[in-house]
């Protein structure tokens, strides 16, 4: 049972999936925020022309210290009798448990969304306010929007997204499609007509298209996640069966860990997408 639930709760998991991953030992976990791109000097201090046997002149990266604490999740499915396990048309017990592996999935993606997109206000990550909502009868751009947010990331960070992500709902998609199609699709009658047969979106401005209901409606996201951000795991998923003889069993599952945002300068929040 734990090799096929560990193998489910990686398939449901989305956006924990997109950020980089290491173990932590503790579950108090200290790092430095990188709230800056390039060094810069002031005049008169310069790191060019320096003079012969001179000094060189002294500046410090801007690093913000912050704590965060492992969570830990966990739940049980309901005891599924032995006699419904037995002669039950479903697999009672086997959907139960695929249940509870999803349902901390989902929840571990909603604690790693909010950490990326600063529980939806842009502090300091990026922020961008599109044109208009991307399903309006006229005035959206979401192309022009998602270039915004591009741009600034480059401008913070003053390197180009090499692993670039746009994050979206199901509507967000839907919108963006369909802009692409109805509004666009004279543009570039190919592509339009190529997303008439297939209705999804892969690759869009350079960026891999990636949907999720944990993103919260009217937002997107674009970014080089697994630069911005990093899962530290403190106890990796693991699920048990607890047995009572000759009565049933129920499935625990449960998993320990924390998403910490260490270069928010990688990330930019679109707002008003819907």
């Amino acid at each position: 049972i734990q090799k096929g639930a560990i193998a489910e709760f990686e398939e449901a998991l989305i956006i924990r999936a997109l950020i980089s991953s290491k173990p932590t030992k503790a579950r108090e976990i200290k790092f430095w925020q990188k709230t800056t791109g390039y060094l810069t000097l002031t005049a008169p201090a310069k790191l060019s022309n320096i003079a012969p046997g001179a000094r060189p002149f002294v500046t410090e990266t801007s690093w913000t210290p912050q704590t965060k604490y492992s969570i830990k999740y966990m739940l049980d499915s309901p005891m599924i009798n032995m006699e419904d396990e037995s002669d039950a048309e479903v697999q009672v017990f086997r959907d139960n448990a695929k249940d509870v592996v999803e349902a901390i999935a989902n929840d571990v993606d909603g604690d790693v969304w909010d950490v990326i997109s600063e529980n939806q206000s842009a502090s300091n990550i990026n922020g961008v306010a599109a044109n208009a909502v991307w399903n309006a009868a006229s005035g959206q751009d979401p192309f022009e929007d998602i270039m915004q947010a591009k741009m600034e990331i480059r401008q913070q960070t003053k390197r180009s997204i090499r692993n670039g992500i746009l994050l979206l709902n199901a509507q967000g998609e839907k919108d963006l499609l369909v802009w692409l199609v109805t509004t666009k699709g004279s543009s570039v009658p190919n592509f339009a007509s190529e997303k008439v047969g297939t209705g999804t979106i892969d690759k869009f401005a350079g960026l891999q298209v990636v949907v999720s209901e944990t993103v919260t409606t009217t937002f997107a996201l674009v970014g080089d996640f697994k630069q911005a951000a990093t899962y530290r795991e403190f106890k990796p998923f693991t699920s048990v069966i607890i047995d009572e003889p000759l009565i049933g069993r129920k499935i625990r599952s449960s998993t320990n860990g924390v998403a910490i945002l260490i270069k928010p300068k990688f990330i930019a929040l679109i707002t008003g997408v819907a």
